[in-house]
């Protein structure tokens, strides 16, 4: 059987008044490229959108993960976005692109990827996830509870199809290195990992009675690629659902929690993940709080049916109220800790550059 592969595939390459919006002029001329390519059989189906000021492209096709030919697609989308950016004088216009031409893969050049390959089954149901004004380590604590936790997941208790559990894989994004570890069995040695989410990141998860593909996550840090502060990290996911794997309600459920995550204004502050519409994906305040969507979508010989708009749905209203009241009480701490981030992480921003002019300043203590 032919297998499906689901590549998601974003970049901030400009937007409106701000780190705010990308504009509709990019989002167009993403879908005139995506469409051609689909007209030439490369692509079998695409559907762009974007989370605040990231243009999120999901891509369909039967190329399988890392394919050059969708790699260079997705960097071509951007390219032709930026030269519209810079047209319009939009703000960051291109930021997350660090190279000057493509290379044969896009990773490792500033747009964040998630891509998975599998076997369609009967009814495939997969949920699109993008952020805005984060990093890549805030799909630690939801996708753990999707996957791991069944005070969240019924289906871990209840549903022998799932009751054996998952394998991670973690990611160590500043040694560059990588672990496989299973839940149940290893969930305490796991959570010692992933607590750290700066520098300990999921990547894939898979179910461990056939290995089968269950979620993929972005877990490019542009701050590390470019050796300074160019832009917030933005992650993207995928996460099947139903059939085998935590049921769609499930996968969304974790978002009712608007965890503290770190990213907010100028990438250096903690602050609540609000779980947002796509049409209010439009961080303002302190350019945030921090956002995530939802976009649902059934996969039909590989194409995509839907997107169903998961969080556009009153019972988050709460979440949404307590993500706006975690926001004032953190935003009232002003330059301190624990609303900016700690020592290690602001080594990635912009605060070395105003400390080197102090550093004279400083002697011993008697």
């Amino acid at each position: 059987m032919v297998k499906t592969t689901i590549s998601v595939i974003k970049a901030d390459v400009g937007s409106i008044a701000g780190h705010g919006l990308a504009h509709p002029a990019l989002l167009k001329k993403c879908e005139e490229i995506l469409e051609n390519a689909k007209e030439e059989e490369l692509l079998m189906d695409y559907y762009v959108t974007n989370c605040g000021d990231d243009t999120e492209l999901i891509m369909t096709h039967r190329n399988g993960e890392e394919n050059e030919d969708i790699h260079k697609l997705a960097w071509h989308a951007f390219i032709e976005a930026t030269k519209i950016a810079k047209e319009l004088k939009l703000y960051g216009a291109g930021q997350d692109l660090l190279a000057d031409t493509f290379s044969g893969n896009i990773k490792g050049m500033g747009p964040g990827v998630a891509e998975m390959e599998f076997k369609e089954r009967p009814s495939d149901p997969v949920v699109i996830f993008a952020c805005d004004k984060t990093e890549p380590g805030a799909f630690n604590l939801p996708i753990y509870k999707m996957f791991a936790d069944p005070f969240n997941t019924a289906g871990l208790v209840i549903d022998s199809s799932l009751h054996n559990g998952f394998k991670f894989e973690i990611f160590d994004v500043m040694e560059h290195k990588k672990v496989f570890m299973s839940c149940p069995d290893e969930m305490y040695d796991l959570l010692a990992l992933l607590g750290t989410t700066n520098r300990y990141v999921i990547k894939r998860i898979w179910r461990r009675d056939d290995n089968e593909i269950a979620a993929s996550v972005s877990t490019e840090r542009l701050n590390l690629m470019a050796g300074k502060y160019v832009g917030k990290d933005d992650p993207v996911a995928i996460v099947r659902s139903q059939s085998g794997f935590p049921a769609a309600g499930e996968v969304v459920e974790p978002f009712a929690f608007p965890h503290l995550v770190g990213g907010w204004m100028r990438g250096s502050h903690n602050g609540p993940l609000m779980p947002v519409a796509q049409k209010n994906a439009y961080p303002v305040r302190f350019d945030g709080p921090p956002r995530v969507i939802a976009m649902g979508f059934q996969i039909a010989d590989s194409k995509l049916i839907g997107p169903a708009d998961m969080f556009d749905d009153p019972a988050y209203d709460r979440s949404r109220v307590l993500a706006s009241e975690i926001a004032e009480y953190m935003r009232r701490h002003g330059p301190f800790e624990p609303h900016r981030l700690p020592a290690d992480e602001m080594e990635y921003t912009t605060l070395p550059g105003v400390l080197e002019k102090l550093q004279d300043r400083f002697e011993d203590i008697d």
